[in-house]
């Protein structure tokens, strides 16, 4: 069976690629069949090979849909299953870092290894703004690993139904010149097929030059030039590189937007585009992802997207809702129902309108 498409991550003693359905077996072993491992995960104690299975099923569905997702942890030499450690986006927390491993491999600096790679692919490789973690309050040595790769304590959040310590890491902790020399000694990524791609976030729309690029042509790749609009401009821009190269990008904006009449902090995905030799490689669902990300950690409570109606499954299975209500907003020459399809992300448990949405500005 093929493994989910990803980076490999490569440390001195480990090897981690992402996980894929075959692994449950391993998982189960090492991990889902452990009371010791399970009594500090969501369930609290060991679990069966099915669950394994559907654990292994979730992680591929995750991968999918964000680019990046929990790893398979293998020893370099012998390739036995030490665990699990990976980045997990939840939808209302953010992108957090977990790991879960073999009582054989506990005690050894595996999870501090493996989430070190998982923090250098987060910071330095996808521009992330923030990654979390969350940890029961009595599981002292995983908070021990959490505090020496420089996690902060963060407060407390009920996840998956648990009161949890909450934990953050910024980029700007591994940049400093001890983390880096000694995440520049441990790991390196070989991304399959990608082994240069990298995100890079700016503030402003972006280079001229780089989206004429992108078009590489096309007059109107976005298909909406026959509508006779005009667009806001992107307040940040995220861009894929490759040898040097723009081949992606995708822009947002944050704006207060009125909710059935209440103003909502909301951010405007637009201008998502990749390069025709660079698609089908989901490029485009990584950038998304970490869009919502960076909109997240600048106060987004929702994000939202205008979309051609046959762009709408895709975007459905990355966990974008459709609108069913009038959406509305500026024109020079007056208000407008806009004629594209609404789409959202909700970032912060709020409900979806039911009367409309006024964008109170330019479409985006």
């Amino acid at each position: 069976m093929a493994r989910s498409s990803g980076p490999v991550l490569r440390t001195e003693r480990l090897v981690m690629e992402p996980i894929r359905r075959g692994d449950s077996d391993d998982l189960f072993e090492a991990v889902v069949g452990q009371d010791s491992v399970m009594r500090w995960l969501a369930t609290g104690r060991a679990d069966s090979r099915s669950a394994a299975e559907a654990m292994c099923d979730d992680h591929v569905t995750h991968w999918t849909r964000h680019g990046y997702g929990d790893f398979a942890v293998r020893d370099a030499a012998t390739h036995a299953f030490l665990g699990r450690v990976g980045l997990r986006n939840r939808a209302r927390h953010g992108v957090d870092l977990g790991f879960a491993l073999h009582p054989r491999a506990q005690g050894r600096g595996i999870a501090g290894e493996a989430g070190r790679a998982c923090l250098d692919l987060a910071f330095r490789r996808l521009s992330l703004p923030a990654v979390f973690a969350f940890v029961l309050p009595d599981n002292a040595a995983s908070i021990a690993v959490l505090r020496r790769l420089g996690a902060q304590a963060d407060g407390t959040v009920e996840s998956s139904g648990l009161h949890c310590l909450r934990y953050r890491f910024d980029p700007a902790a591994r940049t400093a010149p001890a983390a880096t020399a000694a995440t520049a000694a441990a790991e390196h990524v070989v991304d399959g097929g990608r082994t240069d791609l990298q995100l890079v976030h700016a503030p402003g729309p972006g280079s001229p030059d780089d989206r004429a690029a992108l078009r590489d042509g096309l007059p109107d790749p976005f298909g909406v030039k026959g509508l006779g609009l005009v667009w806001a401009d992107t307040r940040h821009t995220l861009t894929a590189v490759s040898e040097g190269r723009p081949v992606a990008t995708a822009g947002w904006l944050l704006r207060d937007m009125a909710f059935d009449g209440s103003p909502r902090r909301a951010a405007g995905l637009s201008g998502v585009l990749v390069h025709p030799t660079h698609r089908g490689r989901g490029i485009a669902r990584t950038l998304v992802s970490v869009a919502v990300e960076h909109a997240r950690a600048a106060g987004a409570e929702t994000m939202t997207l205008l979309c051609r109606p046959e762009l709408v499954p895709l975007h459905t299975r990355l966990g974008w809702s459709r609108l069913s209500v009038p959406v509305t907003f500026r024109q020079p020459d007056g208000p407008r129902t806009s004629p594209l399809t609404t789409m959202i992300y909700d970032l912060a448990g709020l409900p979806d309108p039911t009367v409309g949405v006024d964008l109170r500005g330019l479409p985006f």
